[in-house]
């Protein structure tokens, strides 16, 4: 598997009546960041370029990245319905749950 490759790609609705997309990797979040509307960019929207540009550099871990573009995808309202988010460690549930958007 590529260093740059989300282990379970984001899905993300653009917007209301287009078909929902898989983002796979790094270098696809960071397309939809660097497209990203100057005046919608705040604090997640820096933490997720940022986690995803250092990803590409050796400075952050894809995972970084994923959870940190994730982040930023549900607080903007792009996060697809139907994605399963992973479940934090030493919580009850084994493995994903689904995202309440």
């Amino acid at each position: 598997m590529d260093r740059l490759q989300f282990e379970v790609p984001v899905r993300i609705a653009p917007a209301p009546g287009l078909p929902v997309e898989e983002i796979y990797s790094v270098e696809q979040a960071l397309d939809l960041l660097q497209n990203w509307p100057k005046r919608r960019q705040g604090k997640l929207y820096e933490m997720a370029f940022n986690a995803c540009f250092g990803a590409t550099v050796d400075v952050a871990s894809s995972e970084d990245a994923c959870r940190a573009f994730m982040a930023f995808c549900r607080v903007s309202g792009l996060l697809a319905k139907d994605m399963m988010l992973p479940v934090k460690r030493g919580a009850s549930a084994k493995g994903f749950r689904e995202a309440r958007v």
